[in-house]
């Protein structure tokens, strides 16, 4: 006898026509010939060199932006925060309405960047809270908007230190301890006492010193 006729679809094709489609469809995606990429527009992907002996801070923080992952993201907020040190009103075109004093090189390169640094309290509570002390501390920024809780986070740090634990803590068992988890820090409920005891007197003092006024 013959062989067994190929079954057909509904479409009338036969199944090794639908499979040999299918085949095209997939060797059409798989073997698509690339685009070329704008090399001006797309940064080349490579690491630090370690082997550099002059790599350096500057040229370690300078690879990330090509490092991709998140690497990338941090180098990206690097190179902002360089452009905002950098810059000064001698960067832009004066504008027609502008006085003789703005016209002044030396005034337009006085006027710098005004920068804003916002932070909330759970990195006052890490040790970020020592490089937002820098910052200040030297200037480095002009405008600081936080929380309340950020200034009370800094006071307690004066008063007490916060610890090293784990994300994964659970909070009940802390809580018997007497200890506060924020992420993977630890916070005595002693620091929080110590705070209320140094402020609460102030607190007393300044409502005492109102009512007298009214």
């Amino acid at each position: 006898g013959g062989g067994e006729e190929e079954e057909m679809g509904c479409d009338g094709m036969r199944a090794s026509e639908v499979v040999s489609k299918e085949m095209e469809g997939v060797r059409a995606i798989v073997l698509k010939p690339s685009e070329s990429l704008d090399e001006s527009r797309f940064t080349k992907i490579a690491g630090a060199d370690f082997n550099d002996a002059g790599l350096g801070l500057d040229g370690l923080l300078g690879s990330l932006a090509s490092t991709g992952f998140q690497a990338s993201n941090l180098g990206d907020a690097i190179d902002v925060v360089n452009q905002m040190l950098d810059w000064s009103l001698s960067h832009e075109k004066p504008s027609e309405d502008c006085d003789e004093a703005e016209l002044d090189p030396k005034y337009r390169e006085s006027v710098r960047c005004k920068i804003f640094l916002g932070f909330t309290s759970n990195l006052v509570s890490s040790g970020i809270r020592d490089v937002i002390r820098f910052l200040a501390q030297h200037h480095m920024v002009d405008v600081i908007v936080t929380t309340a809780g950020g200034i009370e986070e800094d006071l307690i740090k004066c008063l007490a230190p916060t610890y090293r634990g784990e994300f994964s803590l659970p909070g009940a068992l802390l809580r018997s301890k007497g200890l506060n988890r924020i992420g993977n820090l630890l916070v005595p409920n002693d620091n929080y006492c110590k705070f209320e005891n140094w402020i609460m007197p102030l607190f007393d003092q300044m409502l005492q010193e109102q009512s007298t006024e009214i």
